[in-house]
């Protein structure tokens, strides 16, 4: 018997059999009632977005970097778009071709024709002409070192209405902060980067906060939170941004002026502003 409490009204049972979230007589185990968990707290937060997208206009376009198996892309679609045809499509980038083949034969196998999925880095998507030239929501969970940077880079290209973000572990800015580190310690700051645990720490503290530096440079607002039910991963920061075309001076300063604070000055072009 089902575990249909714990299961979305709406959500196929199929699906979750063939992500492997359900086993094959539909029971949950504990791995696979935390996944679904994760996921439908980050629903929550995508779904008001969608509909907010599709207020401006009826077909949404959603790219999801380091897709994996896919996980998101297929429950979104599931509860969003499986019963709004034509109203958007969602294209998966990632660059295990076995995993892209994969979500490939799922989605024809359940009849999910508005989703697609390339066998791209986050960077060659940028300039794919595989996808179209704006895209209303990118989201990028747990993207390895540099891919959610990319990500933002992508987004910004696009003029992504909003990003979802989990950032993953970063260690370019950690990297040059322990590059630079005998510059460093005459500012009595340094400290909070001096022993080699906290030089990887607040590398991954300060790479987030400069994101949200950038974003809000481009005229994004910005909302930084926790992810509940991801008590068992390191990263559970979760970076929501909406563009609204806000002031752009003064977060554009105060990035200049981290940077600088930091001797990461070299950082410019990955955090750009313009």
């Amino acid at each position: 018997m089902t575990e249909h409490h714990e299961i979305k009204p709406g959500q196929s049972v199929e699906l979750l059999k063939e992500l492997h979230i359900l086993t094959r007589d539909g029971k949950l185990n504990q791995d696979s009632r935390r996944k679904l968990k994760q996921v439908y707290h980050l629903y929550q937060f995508i779904e008001p977005l969608l509909k907010e997208v599709q207020v401006e206009h009826p077909e949404v376009t959603l790219v999801d970097h380091g897709a994996g198996k896919s996980y998101l892309g297929f429950i979104l679609y599931d509860l969003f778009f499986k019963d709004r045809p034509g109203s958007g499509h969602i294209y998966g980038i990632e660059t295990r071709d076995e995993l892209v083949k994969k979500s490939q034969e799922l989605a024809q196998r359940l009849s999910f024709p508005g989703m697609s999925f390339l066998n791209l880095s986050v960077a060659e998507s940028t300039n794919s002409d595989l996808l179209p030239e704006t895209i209303d929501v990118v989201t990028a969970l747990h993207a390895c070192n540099t891919a959610t940077d990319d990500a933002i880079a992508f987004a910004l290209k696009k003029k992504a209405k909003f990003m979802v973000l989990v950032p993953c572990c970063q260690a370019e800015v950690a990297t040059v902060l322990r590059k630079n580190k005998a510059k460093s310690l005459k500012n009595p700051l340094a400290e909070i980067w001096r022993h080699p645990i906290h030089t990887r720490e607040f590398g991954s503290q300060i790479t987030n906060v400069l994101r949200c530096l950038q974003l809000e440079a481009h005229g994004y607002q910005v909302t930084v939170t926790e992810l509940v039910g991801w008590e068992h991963s390191m990263k559970n920061e979760l970076i929501i941004a909406q563009y609204k075309n806000l002031p752009r001076r003064k977060p554009t300063e105060r990035l200049a002026a981290v940077l600088a604070e930091l001797g990461l000055e070299e950082m410019q072009e990955r955090f750009f502003t313009v």
